[in-house]
């Protein structure tokens, strides 16, 4: 994760210790990519990348030490996606529309990408997981394909 998501989840964490999903997430270990945060970092078993985020991914990966995946952070993603280190994307889609409140479109100046649907899931009813093997664009997409 990023900077911005880190002061947030860790926040979060911290004011709500037995959240049954921040619980589960503190329990893994944390990667977060920062030039503007210190250690030690208060959210313990983080680990902190103040170099080059796309190379620390392509290292991980190369070691294939655990399964990496983000939460939230899109300035980071689109920066991994566009280098394409990104093996398959989630989208959660959550049924609410923010038109008056919401602050901004967290997709504007990712790359172009077909997503290719490999997966599904429905949760409560109404929360859907929609998981993709995306492929970056080198020019604008076609209508009905790639």
């Amino acid at each position: 994760m990023g900077a911005t998501t880190y002061r947030l989840m860790s926040g979060s964490a911290a004011e709500m210790p037995d959240e049954p999903g921040l619980t589960a997430l503190t329990a893994m270990p944390e990667v977060v990519f920062s030039s503007t945060l210190e250690e030690p970092l208060a959210w313990a078993g983080t680990e902190l990348v103040d170099g080059d985020a796309v190379e620390a991914v392509r290292d991980m990966k190369r070691r294939g030490a655990r399964d990496l995946r983000t939460v939230g952070s899109p300035t980071l993603c689109r920066s991994l996606l566009a280098a394409g280190v990104v093996d398959r994307f989630r989208v959660v889609v959550f049924p609410v529309v923010t038109g008056v409140t919401g602050r901004e479109r967290i997709f504007d100046g990712w790359p172009d990408v077909v997503l290719d649907l490999v997966g599904s899931r429905t949760f409560d009813g109404r929360l859907q997981l929609l998981e993709y093997v995306p492929t970056v664009l080198d020019a604008p997409p076609r209508i009905g394909g790639p």
